[in-house]
């Protein structure tokens, strides 16, 4: 592989010889989410353990494609512009039937954000990255070859048994929180199910490194001539690595199917010459699940520890950030400030909402890539044929709508006359701002966000945003000035045209109760 794997340094850990005080939260799993969670948590304060059974970072690339709200949270956690510098960036995805463009879409059409639609960057660099800067925290205690082998909580804590080169030993914390991925030894412990669908399907996932001229664009082929009556992705990747991924049928043994001597021939189809190397390969089955809930007292999961989709639409790694997005500032607050438990809740309610809207455009996209036989066939082939004729039609081909932060269900304070797109529940949208951005200015803490108004001295901080015509087409609508308040995450709390000091501090009220 073409990646330089370099081994984390293993410490011993102090409960070896004595027992460990009471620690305020521990993470299980060092992979994107997991080390996310523990920078988020520190940055509010919060010291973290993060326990992982591996030594190095993620073996493949793996998740590839961040999108712009995973690089909005990059940039908080202060890996953002590493991202940047070293991804490819793209926002165009063009899709073909057979060898002819059906349509393209522009992913960010609009100016006025720090951040493009998305960056293709492997896994393991985001994973490096993440390291690197959780060693620089004091507050974050990272624990590499230890591995969790039980879990027990009591009413008032969560309690773990770790095994290390160097023995067992235990640790005690307020919290849990599960971060360590699909197959995760922690649901397991507390014999927890997935609940959803498993799709009969296979595809393989081949890394290659060549000289290629493709652009920094996605292309998605239906029934392409180089892969007949099946489905394949190509991405690009830094270093000269191209993702291609090929639809296999369900009848098809994925051991074999990964052996070199059958990827290179379908690669050499999909390339037109055998000027490649091959970097790292696997075979995988469409899921589409979740846990039912993904707070059990003192333990709470994120990421593909409780929830997996199907890769087709870059749900999977970005849905693990935007958990870590919601969770963190809530955690934090039950800990540092005794914060209501309704927090969780809130957390639970919130992501378990996005985890639905992930799991509906991923099963509608599996559904069209790998139709039944009889009517879902049928409709499939006909909405092909129709949107390489006419562009009505073009709207119905899913290809795997990409991966876009949902807006929270709230029944918050708002004003129909202000713009929808940053309605209570959704993200703050960015913009310009003096030198900087709008979006460095949120986040971390409440915000009252001001626009041709006074804000009420209420104790938090307060942004004052100058008018200018994309924050009116943003933020004000057809409305002379607005009130917004802010969440931790940067979502939309509750927003007003005309408001008193009470009403805010009740939508406050709200927000740190988990009702907002």
């Amino acid at each position: 592989m073409s990646y330089d794997y370099q081994p984390f340094e293993y410490v011993a850990p102090p409960g070896l010889t004595a027992k460990e005080p009471q620690h305020k939260v521990i993470i299980v799993g060092a992979g994107p989410v997991g080390l996310a969670m523990a920078i988020e948590l520190a940055n509010h304060g919060v010291a973290s353990v993060v326990l992982d059974d591996n030594n190095v970072v993620s073996v493949g690339s793996r998740a590839i494609c961040w999108s712009k709200r995973s690089l909005e949270i990059f940039d908080r956690l202060g890996i953002g512009d590493k991202a940047l510098a070293k991804g490819v960036t793209w926002k165009i995805g063009r899709t073909f039937h057979r060898d002819h463009e059906v349509f393209n879409f522009d992913l960010l059409p609009e100016e006025g954000h720090k951040m493009p639609a998305f960056v293709n960057l492997q896994q393991y660099y985001v994973e490096q990255y993440l390291v690197d800067r959780a060693l620089e925290i004091d507050l974050i205690d990272l624990r590499f070859l230890n591995k969790v082998t039980a879990v027990e909580q009591a009413e008032d804590s969560a309690h773990v048994r770790i095994e290390t080169p160097d023995g067992e030993y235990s640790l005690a914390a307020d919290y849990l929180v599960a971060c360590d991925g699909a197959r995760s030894p922690v649901r397991s412990m507390l014999g927890l199910e997935f609940e959803g669908e498993l799709f009969e399907e296979h595809f393989l996932i081949a890394d290659i490194r060549t000289q290629g001229n493709f652009a920094s664009e996605r292309w998605f082929w239906f029934e392409p001539n180089f892969h007949p009556g099946q489905s394949a992705l190509l991405h690009k990747q830094p270093d000269n690595i191209y993702r291609i991924d090929l639809q296999l049928g369900w009848e098809t043994d994925p051991d074999e199917e990964k052996k070199p001597e059958n990827v290179i021939p379908r690669i050499e189809k999909v390339l037109g010459h055998s000027d490649f190397e091959l970097d790292w390969v696997s075979v995988y089955t469409f899921q589409c699940r979740r846990l039912r809930d993904f707070v059990h007292g003192r333990i709470a999961f994120a990421g593909d520890s409780a929830h997996v989709v199907s890769p087709f639409g870059a749900r999977g790694g970005n849905s693990g950030l935007q958990d870590v997005d919601n969770l963190g500032w809530k955690l934090a607050a039950i800990v540092n400030r005794g914060a209501s438990a309704g927090l969780l809740d809130s957390y639970n309610r919130e992501r378990t909402h996005g985890a639905d809207e992930n799991l509906k455009n991923s099963s509608r996209t599996t559904r069209f890539m790998t139709p039944a036989d009889g009517i879902e066939r049928t409709f499939r082939d006909q909405v092909l044929k129709l949107a390489g004729k006419v562009p009505f039609a073009r709207g119905w081909v899913n290809s795997g709508r990409l991966s876009a932060p949902c807006v929270y269900p709230s029944a918050a304070p708002d004003n129909i006359r202000l713009p929808a797109a940053t309605r209570p529940g959704s993200v703050a949208l960015d913009a310009p701002q003096g030198n900087g951005w709008l979006l460095q200015s949120l986040g971390g803490a409440p915000r009252l966000l001001a626009i041709n108004c006074a804000a009420p001295d209420l104790g938090i901080d307060v942004v004052e945003l100058a008018e200018t015509p994309m924050v009116r087409a943003r933020y004000l609508g057809d409305a002379p000035q607005a009130l917004y308040l802010i969440r931790p995450d940067q979502v939309v709390s509750a927003r007003w045209i005309e408001t008193d000091k009470q009403a805010v501090q009740a939508a406050i009220d709200a927000m740190w109760e988990g009702r907002a």
